[in-house]
């Protein structure tokens, strides 16, 4: 809850919020706790008012700094003194964030070096409640062409049709191409169908010459590369390009 302040407490709050924007300036987020952080984002949201004990209480709720940006909307607006402008705030923020990571990731060899692929999937699909198929297409140099959603819902051999995907190829021109999806679950361990779509994808793919370079699942603490346990059929000479932890 957001406690109203009189005319002392405002003037000290405000003092509070100039010290915590202070050590921003100065030291970036070095020895803030959680709590800080959110209370820092949240002074941009909530004017002249005193917003750490509701900064605590969404840390608690939703168990962390993720748990609080990988919230709905109406999560965080059911909690009392979150209103619309802290809402599209928090959105806002991991949103950009993902932006930040896509943009980064289209710049660099994404087979070579996959930490920046990691990066944004793990923001982007770690905290979805539903299942989201992707496609990465990427050039020959393994560049980022596109990221294209094929599915959102359960995943399976139905659903993630392999036309689409290939047809996608062919419109960005792509050489290779790697397949992700999440486990709303959090737990990133394949299941047989998972197994069987990764099969169906790297024969159709096979088929028309488009390298698989790996079918990744996302999970909230790890994830799974069909490559680096033997799933990928084709293109055996490539296995040595694979995406790894």
């Amino acid at each position: 809850m957001i406690k109203l302040l009189n005319k002392e407490e405002s003037l000290k709050a405000g003092e509070h919020r100039k010290r915590l924007k202070d050590r921003f300036k100065k030291g970036a987020l070095d020895g803030f706790h959680d709590y800080e952080i959110l209370e820092l984002l949240l002074t941009y949201a909530v004017p002249k008012k005193d917003v750490k004990p509701l900064a605590k209480s969404m840390l608690n709720r939703f168990r962390g700094i993720r748990g609080v940006f990988d919230a709905t909307v109406d999560e965080l607006k059911s909690v009392e003194g979150v209103g619309e402008n802290a809402v599209v705030l928090l959105k806002l923020i991991k949103d950009v964030t993902g932006v930040y990571l896509k943009e980064r990731m289209m710049g660099s060899d994404c087979v070579r070096c996959t930490k920046d692929v990691l990066d944004y999937l793990n923001l982007t699909l770690s905290g979805e409640r539903v299942e989201k198929f992707l496609a990465i297409y990427l050039n020959a140099r393994n560049e980022v062409l596109a990221v294209e959603t094929l599915h959102e819902g359960t995943i399976n051999q139905t659903a993630v049709y392999p036309r689409k995907a290939i047809e996608k190829a062919f419109k960005h021109n792509a050489r290779s191409v790697i397949f992700v999806h999440n486990h709303p679950s959090g737990d990133a361990t394949p299941s047989s169908v998972d197994r069987q779509l990764t099969r169906v994808l790297d024969r159709a793919a096979l088929a028309v010459d488009l390298i698989v370079h790996d079918h990744l699942i996302i999970g909230k603490n790890k994830h799974f590369s069909a490559r680096e346990n033997g799933w990928i059929i084709g293109f055996q000479g490539s296995s040595q390009k694979h995406v790894s932890p």
